[in-house]
């Protein structure tokens, strides 16, 4: 835990803390409209095993369709930018608008992560939490390959055979910790590793 806390607070002297707070400025904006909320839930529906900077690119160039498409559009949107689900994500994107309205009435609510898993097919705990991040909720983990490999090389924790929701929540607790100790929010966190195991700032 030392050498990531380390290398953190190496990387607050730098501009990095500039851009990332500036990221997270942003994000909070996110949420004042539903339709913005809405976007920022396809772009998680359509992060899964495709890159995040496609998807981010995808985001803001169709966001129109993400909102009012039809499922063929999307089909053929997605298919194509090179997605490699297309066909699925189209139909679970038309298949979220049901719930849009009352996603937006949500946002706020203490159980809202839950809520989202149990609501929306494609979003498990890594998605959910990474859209209440882009929304402006920095309360949650984002736990992917780059933080495993990240903590796994640290030995905070043993790489597990699978991510369960109860191993999701232990390891979110590791972080936490260590967010603690930092003096900053799980989603100002994310951006710091995630910058330390790619050298980028997405979203």
């Amino acid at each position: 835990m030392k050498s990531i806390y380390s290398n953190v607070k190496e990387l607050q002297k730098t501009s990095v803390k500039d851009k990332i707070n500036e990221r997270l400025n942003e994000l909070v904006k996110n949420r004042k409209t539903e339709d913005k909320v809405f976007s920022e839930l396809c772009f998680c529906l359509t992060t899964a095993n495709f890159q995040a900077k496609k998807c981010w690119e995808l985001q803001n160039k169709y966001e129109k369709f993400y909102l009012s498409g039809t499922e063929e559009e999307l089909k053929n949107i997605l298919k194509s930018q090179g997605h490699r689900f297309w066909e699925q994500r189209a139909q679970r994107i038309v298949l979220a608008r049901k719930n849009k309205k009352e996603l937006f009435k949500k946002i706020n609510e203490d159980n809202i992560r839950d809520w989202i898993v149990e609501k929306f097919k494609g979003i498990g705990m890594k998605e959910a939490s990474h859209f209440l991040r882009n929304i402006g909720n920095f309360d949650y983990a984002i736990i992917d390959f780059h933080i495993i490999d990240l903590l796994v090389n640290e030995k905070i924790i043993e790489r597990p055979k699978s991510i369960t929701k109860k191993k999701y929540l232990e390891i979110e607790n590791k972080l936490k910790t260590i967010a603690n100790k930092l003096n900053m929010s799980l989603g100002e966190l994310d951006f710091y590793l995630w910058f330390l195991e790619t050298g980028t700032i997405l979203k």
